[in-house]
């Protein structure tokens, strides 16, 4: 219920006097604190620090209704008219603010409208800063910008690292028993470790699932990328509740084939027909990388595997003498090469490229470019976690996928539900 504010006649502070306050408080916030509860709990700082910011806007929208500032010389009729006290609920616990009022009663605010009881997602902006790349003293400097309020480094990352906890979770959650496709992928990423920087592997799978959304099923660090490692994943993707995968699209890591056959026997191994060319055209120099592309063309666009030899041999006899290694690695990794050339155009497209990670790995190194090294692992599952969060709000099945959903049921009979 809305109380009438005794105080509304009261003399504003001065600049100083306000700016001594301010001090005040962040080190009232902040002092004491010697646990979770003293941060996160219904008194503890960050609730109070959400109170402290959502009356900055309040104000703020006041300012912009009556068109001057509190000082200021009216340009009209309206003004102030004190304030009254509202208890909003939160997701840390209820925060008491003071709703400004105009004489004309004309001011409908934004942030916490009339009426309104509860505000949710104010946690979620704060995190989505960190998620977007900002790093925690970018958030410090965005609050003093735009609302005026100082908040420490430290206050900001002790925040940030509750996100642990949501991710630790979401690591272990139960996955669905089947996906169609699996890219797997790993990116380096420079971390502190004793004293020294040093680049750590980060694998990333991701799966797309019956209904043609993709999701990140998890992410992993290991010092170095490896198959016996990918072992370990897809371990323990069966043991999050995978049952099947039709394909699992990777580039050529060593060994990853027979970790595969290990994990998922009746999976499809193909190598990613893009990290293939361009393994194939690193020994060649530039004035002909374009023709040996163009020749390379009619190897992966071939109708079926034996035009696809007949291809290759044309390609060793006009050009392998000069550069043998091209011919070298197709013929290396033809195994896992030819299995898309067995199915039609549009599951072609979904296993020529692991562009579908490789494009949200580009996102992931976009948010961390600005921030290595980390000074361990957590601070990279933290950063990464949030980012996949935002990446997935822009994500959606292929505009074909049903169709490529009913060719999966005939090429992989009897493994999808009824």
């Amino acid at each position: 219920m809305e109380q009438k504010d005794s105080t509304r006649n009261e003399k504003p502070l001065g600049n100083r006097e306000r700016a001594e306050l301010k001090d005040e408080l962040i080190s009232e916030l902040v002092a004491g604190c010697q646990n979770e509860g003293d941060l996160f709990g219904p008194d503890g700082v960050f609730t109070r620090l959400k109170g402290a910011v959502m009356q900055r806007l309040l104000e703020a929208e006041m300012t912009t209704h009556l068109g001057h500032d509190r000082h200021e010389r009216r340009q009209g009729s309206n003004s102030r008219n004190g304030h009254s006290t509202k208890t909003v609920e939160t997701e840390t616990g209820p925060v008491e603010v003071r709703v400004p009022r105009d004489r004309e009663g004309t001011f409908e605010p934004q942030l916490i409208k009339k009426r309104q009881t509860r505000l949710e997602g104010f946690d979620e902006k704060v995190l989505a800063l960190y998620g977007r790349g900002m790093s925690t003293r970018d958030i410090q400097a965005h609050l003093r910008e735009l609302y005026g309020t100082d908040v420490s480094h430290e206050l900001i990352s002790k925040a940030t690292d509750g996100v642990m906890d949501l991710f630790r979770e979401w690591q272990c959650r139960p996955l669905d028993a089947i996906y169609p496709i699996i890219y797997l992928d790993a990116l380096f990423i420079s971390t502190r470790e004793g004293g020294q920087v040093t680049k750590r592997a980060f694998y990333i799978a991701l799966g797309v699932g019956l209904d043609g959304q993709r999701d990140v099923l998890g992410i992993w660090a290991a010092p170095t990328e490896g198959a016996k490692f990918w072992l370990n994943i897809l371990t323990e993707l069966k043991n999050r509740g995978v049952e099947d995968i039709f394909f699992i699209c990777a580039d050529g890591l060593s060994g990853l084939d027979r970790a595969v056959e290990a994990a998922f026997p009746r999976a499809v191994m193909q190598t990613c027909i893009v990290h293939l060319i361009r393994a194939a055209l690193r020994f060649v120099s530039w004035a002909d990388r374009k023709a040996l592309a163009g020749a390379l063309k009619p190897i992966y666009t071939a109708e079926n595997e034996a035009d696809a030899l007949a291809a290759l041999e044309k390609l060793e006899h006009e050009h392998g003498r000069q550069y043998p290694t091209v011919i070298r690695t197709f013929r290396g990794r033809w195994e896992h090469f030819v299995p898309f050339l067995s199915y039609p155009q549009e599951i072609r497209r979904m296993l020529y490229t692991t562009n579908a990670v490789e494009s949200l790995n580009s996102q992931l190194r976009k948010v961390l470019r600005s921030r290595s090294p980390f000074p361990n692992e957590d601070a990279v599952f933290k950063v990464l976690f949030l980012a996949i969060q935002n990446a997935k709000t822009r994500w959606s099945p292929d505009k074909n996928w049903k169709r490529v959903l009913r060719q999966l049921d005939i090429f992989f009979e009897g493994r999808l539900p009824a």
